[in-house]
């Protein structure tokens, strides 16, 4: 049976939310619990997707925008299925959609110590950006 990819959706949850604790690269936080999810998949319709074999979900990436940059999330390959071309598939999707949505660059946050995430996006031509410094504050006064 071929791995089929499509858009992500709020049933989807549960198996990505499993996949992203099982990956040891990914950070979680608030804003992936389920709540925060569905809001940002009705925020960007049609933008993340998920890879299913079987009844296995086996990759995800998460997409969205601002209205001027999109954001790439959650890029996750079960270790079974990596280096076969699946999370460069999701990439190109993701890409597609913000091109049609008139986005024309992404940005993505990869943790430094994420020696096969920083491969990965150096492999399909994402460009490092030394120059830049990240950030964060949270929404409620401290």
């Amino acid at each position: 049976m071929p791995i089929e990819l499509r858009p992500f959706t709020e049933s989807d949850y549960p198996a990505a939310h499993a996949l992203w604790q099982l990956t040891p690269e990914v950070g979680l936080s608030a804003a992936d619990e389920p709540d925060a999810m569905a809001r940002f998949l009705r925020r960007n319709p049609g933008m993340s997707h998920v890879a299913w074999d079987g009844d296995r979900l086996v990759s995800t990436i998460l997409c969205g925008h601002d209205g001027r940059r999109g954001l790439i999330h959650h890029l996750v390959v079960a270790e079974s299925h990596r280096r076969q071309g699946l999370g460069q598939q999701l990439v190109r999707l993701a890409l597609a959609e913000l091109k049609q949505a008139g986005i024309d660059k992404c940005h993505l946050l990869v943790f430094r110590d994420n020696a096969t995430g920083m491969n990965f996006w150096l492999a399909v031509a994402a460009t490092e950006r030394m120059e830049l410094a990240l950030f964060s504050l949270p929404t409620a006064p401290a």
